[in-house]
């Protein structure tokens, strides 16, 4: 029964890559960078949108 070479994954592409890389490229580095900021900068907005719902509501009851 053949054996199959250690390996992991990239993260963005799922291309096979070394056991010690995250990454295949720094093209899906970049993407991942960019796309964990957006990510970050979208939670924040929400925890923005719910802070302000939530100061409403608590000023709307007076």
């Amino acid at each position: 029964m053949p054996t199959v070479i250690p390996h992991k994954h990239c993260v963005v592409c799922g291309k096979a890559i070394e056991p010690d890389e995250t990454f295949c490229s720094k093209a899906c580095k970049t993407k991942y960078e960019e796309d964990r900021k957006r990510q970050r900068n979208f939670m924040i907005f929400m925890f923005a949108i719910l802070f302000a719902i939530f100061i409403l509501m608590i000023f709307s009851t007076r």
